[in-house]
């Protein structure tokens, strides 16, 4: 007996690496020390902070992995494996720094995780971070042939006297929603469930979602709004007092977390039009109510807590960075999220 044959192929593992080689090094920031292959990552924090403080945060994709396995698409699921990261620690104003992926899976298929590994790598350059490293896993046995895992872990930095931490939001406060791009990467299990329960055909057109395949529809990348936030904070005189990254549990579960105790938001739902996916989700699945506000963002995939006076600067920097925004809401004395639909 030997190693292959046991199901674990060393060569093909030392081929994968090389191939993703480029694809890596490409995000590497000037903080960086060193190239892949290493024990362990190296990177300066930046220079010209006065308290830097570290900001770490860690995800996976969830059982959207198996519907992109099923349909064969996997770098999209690289993309969400870093937002899922980096969406969450840029909320207290920090700048992503760098990235490690965990990759466990039966058997290597090189191809396929090469494309996870290009999408972690896209990832990583639209959020300004370095793919600093990561591991892959051969488990035969464990994991299925053919099925993998992922794991992210995002490191970031922010100056303690810049840190947002919600501390200064008060009453008369508003909400500027900023749209997702569709399920982003929560609520898959009830996805998965709906599509197979009416035996949706993955890749052929549906009318209800504007010509596109459930497969193009569902499985778009999470939106990554480290650009978008990095631009707000450099905009002159623009105040940011707290941000959201609206993931599992919808807008009443994760708003809140960005409030000081005393403070609800008020939210207005008709200040948006539920995207046509969440329509046809709940269509085909009698989805009630309160599980589609507490399952999945609705179409509102980061929310701004700002000062009035900021509002119109900030709507502009959101669309000079190619995200769309709206005014969702407002701070008011209380508890929670107010203003949701009868019946959520």
């Amino acid at each position: 007996m030997d190693y292959k044959s046991a199901g674990v192929d060393v060569e093909a593992g030392r081929h994968f690496v090389e191939r993703i080689r480029t694809s890596v090094e490409a995000t590497h920031r000037p903080e960086v020390l060193g190239g892949l292959g290493g024990f362990g990552g190296l990177c300066r924090l930046p220079a010209g902070l006065e308290k830097p403080l570290l900001v770490a945060g860690t995800d996976g994709v969830g059982t959207k992995l198996e519907l992109a396995q099923d349909c064969s698409r996997h770098h999209g699921v690289g993309i969400d494996l870093v937002a899922m990261c980096a969406n969450d620690v840029i909320t207290c104003g920090a700048e992503p720094l760098f990235f490690l992926d965990y990759i466990a899976t039966g058997k290597l298929s090189p191809a396929a995780m090469a494309e996870v590994v290009e999408g972690i790598a896209s990832g990583c350059s639209q959020s300004g971070c370095s793919l600093l490293g990561g591991e892959t896993a051969e488990m035969p046995g464990f994991y299925p042939a053919g099925r993998y895992d992922l794991a992210g872990f995002c490191v970031a930095v922010v100056d303690e006297p810049r840190l947002i931490d919600g501390r200064t939001i008060e009453a008369g406060d508003r909400l500027l929603a900023i749209a997702s791009s569709g399920v982003h990467s929560n609520g898959f299990s009830l996805v998965r469930r709906i599509v197979e329960a009416n035996q949706v055909p993955l890749e052929t057109s549906q009318a209800a979602l504007g010509g596109r395949s459930a497969a193009e529809a569902l499985l778009a990348p999470t939106l990554l709004y480290a650009p978008l936030v990095k631009a707000l904070l450099q905009s002159p005189g623009l105040e940011l007092r707290g941000m959201a990254h609206i993931t599992g549990g919808g807008l009443p579960e994760n708003l809140p977390r960005a409030l000081p105790q005393g403070l609800a938001a008020q939210i207005d739902p008709g200040s948006w039009e539920r995207p046509a996916l969440f329509r046809w989700l709940q269509e085909l699945g009698s989805v009630p109510e309160r599980d589609l506000w507490h399952t999945f963002n609705l179409g509102v995939g980061y929310v701004l807590v700002l000062p009035e006076s900021s509002c119109q600067q900030a709507l502009e920097v959101v669309h000079n960075s190619g995200f769309t925004g709206w005014i969702c809401g407002e701070i008011v004395a209380g508890q929670g999220v107010l203003g949701l639909p009868a019946g959520a």
